[in-house]
């Protein structure tokens, strides 16, 4: 069993910075994959970025260059550095882990971002 617990959502002016943290109760690098989603009203969720135990990295196109995914083992974190962050990025972000072939979710941190 894995428990994740996002924070640091909020709201943000066109052009500002957030970064997502999610706190995994598991060790991270026992974790052979992590991923941060969205869902954003009205639409499906959506994969944003991914790390693996390796530390490959995946990043939806819209997301190139704008954000990071990272790791923390010492914390058993994951972050989501977001810079240059606009409206069409607002939507509830999730913390996502697969651990021994089951798939963990977080509660969802709102990332709100005003023109």
């Amino acid at each position: 069993q894995v428990q994740l617990v996002e924070s640091g959502g909020g709201l943000v002016q066109a052009g500002g910075s957030l970064r997502l943290s999610c706190a995994a109760s598991a060790t991270v690098f026992s974790i052979n994959y992590m991923a941060w989603y969205r869902q954003a009203p009205g639409k499906q969720r959506e994969l944003v970025a991914s790390i693996t135990g390796r530390n490959i990295t995946y990043y939806i196109d819209s997301a190139k260059g704008r954000f990071t995914i990272s790791t923390d083992n010492a914390k058993n974190t994951v972050y989501l550095q977001m810079n240059g962050l606009s409206p069409d990025d607002t939507a509830v972000y999730y913390c996502n882990a697969n651990y021994r072939n089951v798939a963990y979710w977080g509660q969802g941190t709102q990332v709100t971002v005003s023109s």
